[in-house]
């Protein structure tokens, strides 16, 4: 029922906003990912992965940031992916584009991940500035493989964790801002021995680290 009534929400403020308020799109100023440091500290991306250009427009992602940081000392590779949607609405005509987030939650089960536990957490303690920052944990597995999966939304100086909220603040930012303009970020760690506490402190060393360098590249 709740999803029903957020989209029904989501389109009467969307049609509202396209036909009385959103006239011109703004597009705030970031650097591109090209740019992106890929050695932090122990951790680095030794070779960043190219997402093809069919893939990126069934995302609708403008840039990203697509690695696996490694770090000498251990074994355990973490995935990090940033997406960087400039518009998440269709320029004309209105309505949800093909520019939309994707939920990973949604798209995990496609690619044979079973999802075994998922919660919403504060991420506050990652150094993050904004109040009530949010995130998914999940905890996801495929025969014997286990991974811990952490993201969110990162959009025009929110950090937050529900779907319905991202559609929300979509339509309610055009309208007020002229902006749909939003980001995913995704960690993926493996679980190696059943050990989710290692797993979990490998995402919070790696993810402190890239989490302040995302200003420049994911505006507020």
């Amino acid at each position: 029922m709740t999803k029903t009534l957020v989209a029904v929400a989501f389109v009467v403020l969307n049609f509202y906003t396209y036909h009385y308020m959103a006239s011109n799109p703004v597009y705030p100023e970031r650097k591109s990912f090209d740019a992106f440091p890929l050695e932090l500290g122990e951790w680095a991306c030794h070779e960043p992965h190219e997402i093809s250009d069919k893939i990126q427009q069934n995302l609708g992602v403008t840039d990203y940031l697509s690695c696996r940081f490694t770090r000498p000392q251990n074994r355990v590779g973490v995935d990090v992916y940033v997406g960087y949607h400039a518009s998440q609405v269709r320029e004309e005509g209105g309505g949800a584009g093909e520019n939309a987030i994707h939920p990973p939650a949604h798209c995990l089960p496609g690619s044979g991940w079973d999802i075994i536990d998922t919660r919403t957490v504060p991420i506050s303690t990652l150094g993050m500035p904004q109040q009530g920052a949010s995130a998914k944990r999940l905890i996801i597995a495929k025969g014997n493989a286990r991974q811990l999966v952490y993201y969110w939304y990162q959009s025009r100086g929110r950090v937050i964790s529900e779907d319905w909220q991202k559609i929300v603040y979509v339509g309610l930012d055009r309208a007020l801002q002229g902006r749909t303009d939003g980001s995913l970020i995704r960690f993926s760690v493996p679980i190696l021995g059943n050990d989710d506490a290692a797993a979990e402190a490998t995402f919070q060393d790696l993810a402190s680290r890239i989490l302040t360098l995302l200003p420049d590249y994911v505006p507020e």
